[in-house]
């Protein structure tokens, strides 16, 4: 008679591991070549050689007398040990990231119209006749900012008011969408994306978030009498505000990255993630070392996760949408100056005279709430909104539903009453 050993029980397989933040070696070598530098620039800021912004050099000049009075030995080690913690910080937030076990779980939405790699899903409840909006995301990030998770959807709290909403999802370009303009996009894919919304459930409200409005607004003057208003959620319009320096940048940075446009026809998703870590240099550093010190079973942790695996889940963009963006919009400022054409014309915003409304968030270090501004007063029949939150936050912040997504819908109503 043979006898069986019993086995134990198979451990779960853990969920593979993250690889961001993207590119995780840029992170990893910005944060240390920062911190670690901070020992090197303090003789020159004790013999004042050091270059400060005008507003800092005050507190500059107060910092220095205050170190006369310090062991410069004691202050040195001192420095020193404060690099190394914040760093060790930094990166073990980094591996509690990159090992949490979070992963998006929310159930899947109709395609109802579908074009190379864009789609349009349909949030609509089952029987709903309400209103239409028609959302639109920005050709940068993943569409699903607009619906994160349960506890933060823009896209299911407008299905859950009645409306029938319905989400452009862009997807990475492919072979077709590699040689589009923002022409393309906007004359060739919203149109036709339209034109079904307009099929299936009538005349929408479009609604754009971020490099969304943008596309938004192109698409409500290109088909004004096939919209019924127009909802701008943190959308820039004037690049070249007095706090926002990534103009001179980018043009410096042109004959570079044209090269890399060249290359595959886009431009890189982790190349796209360096330019935006120079918005806010440390904001890197800040939130890991914050995260690290999280319960990592709380809902804090996991909306960070969520946010962050959605911040890494970025996608390329087309080279000429790239030029157009980062040549024109940022380097050029053309659309505050007139200059962006759509279909031949200028993309005017006193040419759209349905209503309209401009959500702005005034803690926003992405879109700075003057260039957002600027868009939102050259619109004759608007309705400014100004928040307290930022510029992600506004969509998923603790106060999302009730700051924003609730004003939204009351505005939505209001719109599509008639």
């Amino acid at each position: 008679m043979s006898r069986t050993r019993s086995l134990p029980p198979r451990r779960p397989l853990l969920p593979p591991q993250r690889l961001g933040p993207r590119p995780l070696p840029f992170h990893l070598m910005s944060q240390a070549s920062m911190l670690l530098s901070s020992r090197g620039a303090l003789s020159s800021l004790r013999n004042g050689s050091l270059v400060w912004r005008p507003q800092l050099r005050q507190a500059a000049e107060n910092l220095r007398q205050n170190l006369d009075a310090v062991d410069p030995q004691a202050f040195e080690k001192a420095v020193e040990a404060e690099a190394f913690r914040r760093m060790d910080g930094f990166v073990r937030g980094i591996e509690a990231y990159r090992h949490h076990p979070y992963r998006r779980s929310l159930s899947d939405v109709p395609a109802v119209w579908t074009a190379g790699t864009t789609r349009l899903l349909d949030y609509s409840q089952p029987g709903c006749d309400g209103p239409p909006v028609l959302v639109i995301p920005s050709l940068i990030n993943r569409a699903y900012i607009l619906d994160l998770s349960a506890r933060r959807s823009l896209m299911r709290y407008l299905a859950e008011k009645g409306f029938r909403a319905y989400l452009l999802d862009w997807d990475a370009p492919g072979e077709q969408e590699k040689s589009f303009s923002l022409d393309d996009y906007i004359g060739g894919r919203m149109t036709a994306a339209l034109d079904e919304v307009i099929r299936l459930a009538g005349k929408p409200v479009v609604v754009g978030y971020c490099m969304g409005g943008l596309l938004a607004l192109g698409l409500g003057l290109l088909r004004q009498d096939d919209v019924r208003g127009l909802g701008l959620l943190a959308t820039p319009w004037d690049f070249h505000q007095p706090d926002a320096t990534q103009g001179g940048m980018i043009a410096s940075l042109r004959p570079w990255l044209e090269d890399v446009i060249k290359m595959d026809g886009t431009l890189p998703v982790d190349l796209l993630q360096v330019l935006f870590s120079t918005i806010d240099p440390r904001g890197a550093d800040k939130k890991f070392r914050s995260f690290g010190g999280l319960v990592q079973k709380s809902a804090k942790a996991r909306d960070f996760v969520a946010l962050e695996d959605w911040l890494n889940d970025g996608v390329a963009l087309a080279g000429p949408v790239a030029r157009e963006c980062l040549f024109g919009w940022y380097a050029q400022n053309s659309a505050a100056r007139g200059e962006w054409l759509l279909a031949g014309r200028a993309v005017s915003p006193a040419d759209f005279i349905k209503p309209s409304l401009a959500m702005i968030p005034m803690k926003d270090r992405i879109v700075p709430p003057a260039s957002a501004m600027a868009l939102a007063q050259a619109l004759p029949n608007v309705l400014i909104r100004p928040l307290a939150a930022g510029h992600i936050g506004m969509m998923t912040g603790g106060r999302a539903k009730t700051d924003i997504y609730g004003y939204l819908v009351r505005w939505l109503k209001r719109v599509t009453r008639n």
